[in-house]
């Protein structure tokens, strides 16, 4: 199964809406053209059930192969694969449809240089050659840098531009026929607003803690996997919404190391506080100090797999550590699958294999 970051690779412009990895938006690139698209997934991520929506336009485009779409749907193993079928249906559509572009009248034009004039050339941070796509940039309250890309369609401004916003939440936007681009940006600025609190806290996290996952984290992403100790982390997914509330952890290395942790995160639950910050709520809870940015390196956590002596692989860092205190040898999980299926001593309950590790045999 490809994941994310095979997916980034892909369609860099095609991003994850939430931790799950159940919603991505952006656009797929197919002739030179950047086209409008959403996909929704269920929870056991199964590609046949997925949602697929897109901008009008591309509605229009893949109308003929709808039929072909959804065989993909339940054929394809994982949505990278099926975005590359997607577009490679998508460019053979754009060569055999005749008159695809459809012209924009003066009027769409001048009203889209009267519209870029109101709302301030200052603001705007990219223009493409032919008018149809405009990236706006904004800063929050506490000096952040943040961009919204517009994509114009030739009925424009009966029909409101398609958003792409690096955001944890669906931006949706509110939109009359008398509306401008100046109503899009003053939607933008209360989003960011609302989303203060959030990065904030990510911010705080990010700042004073050494994050091990993701490496370069956007501004929509809302996992942190955070350093505790040698081989030893914890997995905070924070919600938008609420960022100073308990958020869902997960605790990663060996069990004598992550049982104690998980102990006083039960047993001190009911002392989180609202009104102090996520990260000294879980130095409370946890009954520890998280490492130090300026006394320790991220290379002192940041430790190979002991099987295909790599840091990361397909972009996920090891995340298996041997139980014995003595060994705590980390493990992609990938390789550790393939390593312990090898060996003839091993044996599997249901989805569980259990072996021996390949550094102390224990």
């Amino acid at each position: 199964m490809a994941g994310p970051r095979a997916l980034l690779r892909q369609f860099p412009l095609l991003l994850p809406q939430n931790g799950r990895g159940t919603a991505y938006e952006g656009f797929v690139t197919a002739q030179g053209r950047d086209f409008h698209i959403r996909v929704l997934l269920p929870e056991d991520l199964q590609l046949k059930n997925a949602r697929i929506e897109c901008s009008w336009c591309l509605k229009k485009i893949l109308h003929r192969y709808q039929h072909i779409l959804k065989q993909r749907l339940h054929s394809c193993p994982d949505l990278v694969s099926f975005m590359v079928e997607l577009k490679t249906v998508l460019e053979i559509a754009l060569k055999n449809t005749q008159d695809l572009h459809v012209p924009r009248p003066p009027e769409y034009y001048s009203c889209l240089v009267r519209d870029l004039e109101i709302l301030g050339w200052n603001k705007v941070a990219y223009v493409d050659t032919g008018l149809t796509t405009v990236k706006l940039k904004a800063e929050d309250s506490c000096g952040r840098q943040h961009l919204i890309t517009l994509k114009l369609n030739a009925k424009y401004p009966t029909e409101p531009p398609d958003c792409l916003v690096d955001f944890p939440v669906q931006f949706a936007v509110s939109w009359m026929p008398q509306n401008s681009l100046l109503d899009i940006y003053n939607q933008f600025l209360t989003a960011l607003e609302s989303l203060k609190g959030f990065w904030d806290t990510l911010d705080e996290v990010d700042g004073k803690t050494w994050v091990l996952e993701p490496e370069n984290p956007t501004r929509s992403a809302t996992a942190r996997r955070i350093a505790i100790g040698n081989n030893v982390s914890v997995n905070v997914e924070v919600d938008p919404r609420h960022p100073n509330m308990l958020p869902e952890c997960y605790f990663l290395g060996a069990d004598h190391a992550v049982a104690p942790l998980r102990t006083k995160l039960n047993n001190n639950m009911h002392l989180w506080d609202p009104e102090i910050s996520l990260l000294q709520n879980l130095k409370d809870l946890l009954e520890i100090d998280f490492p130090s940015r300026a006394l320790v390196e991220k290379s002192d956590f940041a430790k190979d797999c002991g099987i295909c002596y790599a840091y990361r692989l397909d972009g996920a860092a090891p995340d298996h550590v041997c139980d014995e205190p003595r060994c705590g040898q980390p493990f992609h999980q990938a390789c550790l699958h393939e390593w312990l299926q090898g060996l003839p001593t091993s044996r599997q309950s249901f989805n569980v294999i259990f072996g021996e590790c390949p550094y102390c045999s224990k």
